[in-house]
């Protein structure tokens, strides 16, 4: 079986925040929270500001607004993190039936074992979570469904901000 977390114990701030207790239908901003290791607060307002995201309402990956976001990172406090949209040949495994190649979605369990190392944001139907190093962090209770298909998937990476620049005085 899988390596689990708790969302709700793994994402900073979130049994403290009074956003978070009046929140439902809130998986992806506790993914990204989690992916990003940031306050629940500060991720509920990226998403609600670049997804536009509606209280109590869920999120739509629309094409438009993740080409954005790839191309321009994720900035959550004095962080930038870089979001990869990961292609369909990283969220399918391909079978051979009946004599013919054939492309099927891969499993969370399929997904977490081809890819161990990493920071992801995986969307199954109508949900959203984390995979970390491995380790599955989501809702208490899907832990028990390895066999959801992945629809989609994001690799999060946090960028390196390089030191200022500092101009040499020879004289």
């Amino acid at each position: 079986m899988n390596k689990f977390k708790k969302s709700t114990s793994t994402v900073k701030g979130y049994s403290s925040s009074k956003i978070a207790k009046s929140e439902k239908n809130d998986c992806f901003v506790r993914a990204l929270a989690a992916a990003t290791d940031c306050d629940y607060d500060l991720a509920h307002e990226y998403v609600k500001k670049t997804f536009k995201r509606k209280k109590g309402k869920g999120v739509m990956f629309e094409s438009s607004i993740l080409d954005k976001v790839e191309k321009d990172g994720i900035e959550l406090g004095d962080d930038m993190f870089a979001l990869q949209v990961l292609g369909e040949s990283k969220i399918t495994n391909q079978y051979k039936l009946y004599g013919e190649l054939v492309n099927r979605m891969k499993t969370v369990k399929s997904f977490i074992k081809d890819n161990p190392k990493g920071t992801y944001i995986l969307g199954v139907s109508k949900h959203a979570f984390t995979v970390k190093d491995g380790v599955l962090i989501d809702n208490r209770g899907e832990e028990f469904r390895p066999t959801r298909k992945v629809t989609s998937a994001f690799k999060v990476n946090k960028m390196t901000q390089n030191p200022p620049v500092v101009q040499l005085e020879l004289f």
